[in-house]
């Protein structure tokens, strides 16, 4: 049987202390009816939490203030190897299990305090997703359209200006 993944240690807690004078409903979840374990092979999504309820007695539950009932968080196995987006998204994850809903300021706020996003240059995960999506785009050059100087694209946004002539960047 393979291991399920763990919460690290602290983690609760310290999200705990965020959302302290916070509207956090079900943060007994974090606590309590909340189970953690590694989403199906090939599944494109970082994290997601699901409760066992629908949306709308989610909703109704959180109004009322009774418990959401057991809620599973399911994580990629490619954040095994990790542990900062693993945490990162971990996070992300267990607000939604508190009953922070909405992907808003204050949400993307805590996680930022809590457990910040790794740079790109620490993450072998965000550095594996950067290079498929610049594998899948059709312009593997930029060139730019008054020195015409080219170069290879290394990012997936374009270029604010050349690098060789320092002009605003315009396409060939």
């Amino acid at each position: 049987m393979e291991a399920r993944p763990k919460i690290p240690e602290g983690l609760i807690e310290r999200i705990s202390m965020a959302l302290e004078d916070m509207d956090a409903p079900f943060i007994q979840n974090l606590s309590g009816a909340l189970a953690l374990e590694w989403l199906e092979e090939g599944d494109s999504r970082l994290g997601v939490t699901r409760f066992e309820c629908d949306h709308n007695e989610i909703f109704r539950r959180r109004r009322l203030g009774v418990p959401s009932g057991p809620v599973t968080i399911g994580i990629n196995r490619i954040l095994e190897g990790d542990e900062k987006l693993f945490q990162h998204t971990l996070a992300h994850e267990l607000l939604h299990a508190a009953g922070l809903l909405d992907h808003d300021g204050s949400h993307a706020e805590i996680v930022k305090r809590v457990a910040p996003s790794p740079k790109l240059k620490d993450s072998p995960v965000l550095r594996s997703m950067r290079e498929e999506v610049l594998s899948s785009l059709p312009e593997r050059q930029w060139i730019c359209g008054s020195c015409g100087h080219s170069w290879e694209r290394r990012r997936v946004t374009k270029p604010d200006r050349c690098p060789k002539c320092a002009r605003p960047f315009k396409s060939a």
